[in-house]
């Protein structure tokens, strides 16, 4: 396995992408995220994994069990214990939030790259799928789109 050595601020403030996973260790995994304006990761909860968060660019929200509001800005850094219910919401309606996080254990394959949230709520969709071996057509199934409700990865 080889180490992860690099600028994290110059890589989370460059890529556009609303998910990219730049290291994954046994224990550990690094990811870069950019939200746009309004958008939010969606309301979920990782039973297993501790999730560690920091803001290189932007304001947001962060809401912890449906209710817990806290916002959060350039140079704050934020730690979601497993089993929290967790949302982030970039709170501008004109720039974009730009944010790492660490998850230990992983939680994404290696090398995942997601351009859009949109693409990541179908590859997420494909994987629950597969995992529950559900192999059918799921274009008669409504869009995810923003919810409300917290989903368990």
């Amino acid at each position: 396995m080889t180490p992860y050595v690099g600028s994290i601020e110059k890589q989370t403030l460059k890529n556009g992408y609303f998910r990219q996973v730049l290291f994954t260790g046994k224990h550990a995994q690094l990811v870069v995220m950019c939200l746009q304006p309004g958008e939010e990761i969606g309301a979920e909860v990782h039973p297993n994994v501790d999730q560690f968060f920091r803001i290189e660019q932007g304001e947001a929200k962060f809401v912890f069990n449906e209710r817990e509001e806290n916002p959060v800005r350039d140079g704050d850094a934020v730690v979601v214990p497993a089993g929290t219910h967790h949302n982030v919401i970039n709170t501008s309606k004109t720039a974009q939030l730009k944010l790492y996080t660490i998850y230990s254990p992983p939680n994404h394959p290696d090398g995942t790259v997601h351009k859009t949230k949109a693409e990541a709520e179908a590859s997420e969709a494909a994987a629950h799928d597969l995992r529950h071996g559900n192999c059918s057509d799921r274009r008669d199934v409504p869009s995810r789109g923003n919810r409300s409700a917290a989903r368990t990865k």
